[in-house]
């Protein structure tokens, strides 16, 4: 299988259910420069951070919190920059005051942080798992890209079956923004525990440039339960 966002998806998320019907996430970041490939993800309390190799100077487009979970609420995020606190405890907040976690508020915020300042107007992309009412899984997907408002979809995954963004889609040597006319793609996986989950996006997304390897890291989460279970895999090892 190949990733269905094509040979350069730059930064993506998937959201769906695993075949058990839990909750759960991939994440992948790739990168075709040396200082795009010079990252790690590492694990920190609730959180993935994607941070640099050695003493390098922090870049908010290549440095942030990618992932933040909460056992307690479900909630859960997953971004590609600054925008993924914001999300976070916005949707935190919506499930402790018991109001409906609906898309609005999720392009809202995508929509201020608006897309990277970096010569390829790359998309912020950002994903949330969060609970209605009644406690069902409630997952939001949404992108905000240079030439359009943002856009944020509910999907409703079946057991077994992920949907998601990227930040590019195209051609590797001329990497174009994720088409949002044709919504969330959506990719099949029999994966179930968060380790198979990163290795599953890390494997389908094999691709050289430049003799290099472009894959960076990739994120894997399953919540089952109560609790958030989270797993990654860096190109350079710890």
């Amino acid at each position: 299988m190949k990733n269905p966002n094509g040979p350069y998806p730059g930064r993506q998320l998937f959201l769906g259910l695993t075949p058990l019907g839990d909750p759960a996430f991939a994440y992948l970041v790739t990168g075709r420069s040396p200082q795009s490939r010079e990252r790690k993800a590492t694990p920190r309390e609730n959180s993935i951070i994607m941070g640099p190799i050695g003493n390098v100077p922090y870049d908010p487009l290549r440095h942030y919190t990618a992932v933040k979970y909460d056992d307690s609420t479900g909630t859960m995020t997953v971004s590609n920059g600054i925008q993924t606190e914001a999300i976070y405890e916005a949707y935190k907040l919506l499930f402790n005051v018991k109001s409906p976690p609906v898309k609005g508020y999720l392009k809202k915020l995508m929509e201020g942080a608006n897309y990277e300042a970096d010569s390829l107007k790359t998309p912020r992309v950002s994903g949330v798992i969060t609970h209605n009412a009644v406690g069902r899984p409630v997952f939001l997907v949404s992108i905000k890209t240079a030439e359009k408002p943002a856009f944020a979809w509910q999907v409703t995954p079946k057991a077994g079956v992920f949907y998601g963004v990227a930040t590019y889609l195209g051609n590797i040597e001329n990497p174009g923004a994720f088409n949002t006319d044709k919504g969330p793609s959506e990719i099949k996986c029999d994966a179930a525990t968060p380790e198979a989950l990163a290795e599953f996006i890390y494997e389908i997304s094999a691709m050289t440039y430049q003799g290099e390897d472009i894959r960076v890291a990739a994120v894997g989460g399953v919540r089952t339960g109560n609790t958030w279970q989270v797993a990654h895999i860096n190109r350079h090892k710890e």
